[in-house]
């Protein structure tokens, strides 16, 4: 069997094993943000930049009011200051995060008190305002899956992060498709 095979067939059986009730969960979610409450999608390193790239679709395609943290002068200024665990939470508070509001995690690892530690600020401070929090994460989903109220875990055999990252873009897609949340069409 070539790498590719094997690669691509892990990525199927990834796929399979999602949870649609939980997808569902986040679609009814966003559906009662969508009027009164923003969605902040947040996330380090490739989850990041999934963050950034849903954020475009849910604006253009769902007409969520959604946000990411991609202003590198604020972030790289609280991390000097602060340090990297305080960077999403400041973010959050200076946003005035509330109870109509929801965090979306994208990470392969849902954040860790070894890993992450600006996911766990997040989430906990999103908790504590009485907001929904939802995530799309991999390995054991982190505080993200403990405490969310919808994750989707993607489980793996091998080659965590890039299948977990792979499948986080076909998921974010997915919900952004959904007839539901999709008020736009794409152009293709």
């Amino acid at each position: 069997m070539t790498f590719s095979k094997e690669f691509l067939d892990k990525v199927i059986d990834s796929i399979r094993y999602i949870d649609c009730t939980e997808v569902e969960k986040i679609i009814d979610i966003l559906i009662e943000v969508r009027p009164k409450g923003r969605l902040f999608v947040i996330g380090s390193g490739g989850g990041a930049g999934h963050a950034s790239h849903a954020v475009c679709d849910f604006r253009k395609l769902c007409g969520i009011d959604a946000l990411s943290l991609d202003n590198l002068s604020f972030l790289t200024a609280v991390t000097n200051d602060d340090g990297w665990p305080l960077t999403t939470l400041s973010w959050l508070k200076t946003s005035r995060f509330n109870s109509n509001d929801c965090l979306f995690v994208i990470s392969v690892g849902g954040g860790t008190l070894g890993v992450s530690q600006n996911l766990v600020n997040a989430v906990r401070f999103a908790k504590s305002e009485g907001a929904k929090v939802v995530g799309i994460v991999g390995r054991d989903g982190g505080i993200t899956r403990q405490m969310a109220d919808a994750t989707i875990l993607i489980q793996t055999k091998g080659y965590v992060t890039p299948i977990t990252e792979s499948v986080q873009a076909i998921i974010w897609h997915l919900l952004v498709s959904d007839q539901r949340l999709a008020i736009n069409k794409t152009k293709w």
